[in-house]
């Protein structure tokens, strides 16, 4: 090769994995993440950012696709696990996307890909699987995506999901979101069947390097025996001590974990988990344990969400007291979140104003 001459890197291939959080994504991830050839960070979690993309205005404007950018890149960095070794400028993702379709995707895709290149990866993955909702529009942007939809027996997941901060805090509507989610996977498999790779959770923990296998080679890497030895993992081992929602992934899955569920569910919460998922649940191979007759009204649903607030208050509060740390990276983000909103409401109220100081100028 001449001195002086660069050569372009590919971009890599995006992957998202999908339908919904508490699958066992983060096992899955940090085995992958052993492969120099595949690159896979916490993820940002852009659903949150959705609600605040309107605001944005025309995107074809270069100062609002920019303070996009911008904004977007100070939300990677306000996540709870930063991207190792890995810097991003908002300038040099503007360039590299400003002649292409505009959207919020492309650009949390370009930091995905840049950051990708910055580690040699050829697969590059997101692990925010709500973005299974804006599968369509992944789809228009990138002729290439291919989706990992990660099947988890619903009763197992949705005990986890009561659990987590993310999510709400009743059955019911963690039910109703799983199902949602998963329709929205199942449609897409449907449409794309090339494009998505199903997987069930449970066949990861009793057959790791099968499952892992056939992972890799949808994604066209190479399977490393070291995936299997994920103790050695100095990612897991980081990520184990950040939250207590993360703190297995740095063992072996445990194969007993499979049944937890029956003793943290009430008979009552299986059986409306049971109602609701039934018919994933046959498809998947998940046998019933109930009649999966739950009588599920709209009065029940409201209840639940009345239920649901009041423990998600106590849940900050708690987690405040009982881990700090964690409390204080997750209200950091919330905090970014809420500044952004502001700022966005505050330059909404000033555009009538500015626009009319600009006739008046213009009139002189």
């Amino acid at each position: 090769m001449s001195q002086g001459i660069s050569v372009q890197k590919k971009r890599p291939t995006p992957v998202l994995m999908i339908p919904i959080r508490r699958c066992g994504s983060h096992a899955l991830r940090l085995r992958l993440n052993v492969s120099s050839d595949f690159y896979s960070p916490y993820p940002m979690h852009i659903v949150d950012f959705m609600p605040l993309v309107p605001a944005y205005g025309d995107l074809s404007n270069d100062w609002n696709y920019f303070q996009m950018a911008v904004d977007l890149v100070g939300l990677q960095n306000s996540t709870m696990v930063k991207w190792d070794e890995v810097a991003l400028d908002p300038v040099s993702i503007f360039e590299s996307i400003k002649d292409k379709p505009r959207h919020v995707h492309m650009i949390a895709w370009e930091m995905l890909f840049q950051a990708g290149l910055q580690n040699d990866a050829k697969v590059v993955m997101d692990k925010s699987l709500d973005n299974i909702h804006y599968a369509s529009d992944l789809l228009s942007l990138f002729d290439d995506m291919l989706f990992l939809n990660v099947v988890r027996d619903p009763r197992a997941q949705i005990c986890s999901i009561n659990n987590a901060i993310i999510h709400d805090y009743n059955t019911l509507l963690n039910s109703m979101t799983w199902v949602k989610a998963h329709d929205a996977a199942k449609t897409l498999a449907a449409k794309f069947p090339e494009r998505v790779l199903t997987i069930r959770y449970e066949d990861f923990l009793t057959s790791q390097e099968v499952v892992l296998r056939k992972v890799c080679d949808f994604f066209g890497i190479e399977f490393l025996p070291t995936m299997l030895d994920i103790a050695s993992s100095q990612e897991a081992q980081s990520i184990a001590g950040r939250s207590a929602l993360w703190e297995n992934n740095c063992f072996a899955p445990i194969s007993a974990n499979i049944d937890k569920f029956k003793k943290a569910l009430s008979t009552e919460e299986i059986e409306i988990i049971e109602t609701v998922a039934k018919d994933y649940m046959d498809l998947y191979g998940y046998e019933c344990m109930t009649s999966a007759s739950a009588n599920i009204t709209d009065e029940m649903i409201e209840s639940a969400r009345e239920r649901s607030a009041l423990g998600k208050r106590k849940a900050w509060m708690d987690l405040k007291l009982e881990d700090p740390q964690d409390y204080q990276l997750r209200q950091f983000r919330n905090d970014y979140l809420g500044m952004l909103k502001q700022r966005l409401v505050d330059s909404q109220d000033q555009r009538p104003a500015i626009s009319q100081q600009n006739k008046l100028q213009a009139i002189a």
